[in-house]
């Protein structure tokens, strides 16, 4: 079984190891290891790992904590650890096939940030969807148009109740216009960090280029 395992470490040498030490002790194997952001209360790291048939989930956070200093900010099953990607390669898969870039920014997005769903939404409704995706028939988004990139309150009264019992955390980014937004859902948190939702405009502003470019 493979966990996403979210960390903030003190700006220390040899934090990470220490960790990855415990772990391991522990009988964790860390299979990935991403820098979601370094700031004043240190670094945020992203680890997956799996734990043998049988292993208790609760035995990665008590191992990462026996460090002094670490924080666990989150715990959760990763169901899609077959479909990791990195920003670089989203970007490379766009620009090998910019005709499909929005139905690939989808697609790709959940696995770079580590969410369970992708949308792209504009004010006529689903322009395209990841797998896994929720159905928007009867929900409506009083958000768009979207100027910005932004974390979503998921306490404002258009998100699902569905979406808030599964502690369903959300980032929105403008994909090319203000009208057609990407919506990126991630089930069990964590809360996207501000690196992230300026990670996911970033990449919503490249998949608009070369979609425009193409057109």
């Amino acid at each position: 079984m493979s966990y996403l395992l979210r960390v903030v470490l003190p700006d220390r040498p040899g934090m990470l190891g220490a960790v990855a030490t415990a772990i391991g002790e522990a009988g964790g194997d860390i299979v990935s290891l991403d820098v979601v952001e370094r700031g004043p209360e240190g670094a945020v790291d992203d680890l997956l790992v799996q734990l043998p048939h049988g292993g208790l989930a609760d035995v990665l956070i008590t191992s990462a904590q026996s460090v002094p200093g670490v924080v666990v900010e989150s715990l959760r099953p990763y169901l899609g650890a077959d479909d990791l990607h990195r920003d670089l390669e989203l970007v490379d898969e766009l620009a090998a096939a910019p005709a499909d870039a929005l139905q690939l920014l989808v697609d790709l997005a959940p696995g770079v940030f580590r969410a369970g769903w992708a949308l792209i939404v504009d004010g006529s409704g689903v322009l395209a969807a990841s797998s896994g995706s929720p159905e928007l028939t009867a929900v409506s988004l009083p958000w768009l148009p979207l100027a910005t990139a932004r974390r979503m309150d998921t306490k404002e009264e258009w998100v699902p109740e569905r979406w808030d019992t599964l502690g369903t955390e959300l980032v929105a980014a403008p994909v090319g216009s203000p009208d057609r937004v990407i919506l990126v859902g991630r089930p069990g948190g964590p809360r996207f960090r501000a690196s992230e939702v300026l990670r996911l405009a970033h990449l919503a502003g490249i998949a608009a280029t070369v979609t425009s470019v193409t057109a």
